[in-house]
């Protein structure tokens, strides 16, 4: 459902971005996602009664198949080093809900910092990635993908160790799946998030650097 954001409070630090980008991450920090509509033409803003979280602490579960290919080290993991092609990648399908106004509003928030990725590299070249927010101390997932075997399976789990080691206290992946679940995840009603939301909002941990 579409929700028109309410804009009563800003999300901390970010007073000088330009206004639609403000805008943006006051929508993100008020616990709102914006997305494309069915036809790609209007960016909306939607809500959730429930929010999936990826632990980030010992609770994260690493399937047994994927412990092998961990330990194979077949990959090369590298941060925020081609934004532009996760966000291609993560288009990259039959349906997708970032349309071009989106992969552009993307991008921008790149230059500020606040649009991060986490890339998993083969062979010299991006095989898979996670695609966030920063905002604060949260990571709000907007998108992944798997170019190669496993790649973007790789990407979280060392996107969540990356985030526990920096110090971040929210993994937000906004909707729950069975690939998700596999490692994990679980929901939290809407009032819970706003809480942790909140609290993770004055957190200042840098997700690189």
């Amino acid at each position: 459902m579409a929700h028109e954001m309410p804009k009563d409070r800003k999300a901390p630090s970010f007073s000088s971005l330009p206004p639609l980008l403000l805008e943006v991450v006051e929508g993100y920090a008020q616990g709102y996602y914006l997305m494309a509509d069915d036809e790609g033409k209007e960016l909306l803003w939607y809500g959730a009664g429930r929010h999936t979280l990826m632990p980030l602490d010992e609770r994260l579960h690493i399937p047994k198949s994927l412990h092998r290919v961990l330990n194979q080290n077949k990959f090369e993991i590298r941060a925020s080093t081609d934004i532009a092609g996760v966000i291609a990648g993560c288009r990259n399908r039959p349906a997708t809900w970032i349309s071009n106004d989106l992969a552009f509003l993307y991008l921008e928030l790149a230059k500020y910092g606040i649009v991060q990725t986490y890339e998993t590299w083969h062979q010299g070249q991006l095989a898979g990635g996670v695609l966030g927010m920063c905002i604060g101390g949260a990571f709000i997932g907007e998108s992944m993908f798997t170019a190669v075997d496993n790649a973007g399976k790789v990407a979280l789990v060392k996107l969540c160790h990356h985030l526990q080691e920096r110090g971040f206290v929210v993994f937000d992946a906004q909707l729950t799946n069975d690939h998700l679940a596999r490692f994990g995840s679980y929901e939290v009603e809407a009032k819970v998030y706003k809480k942790l939301l909140a609290e993770a909002l004055l957190a200042t941990p840098m997700f690189i650097g």
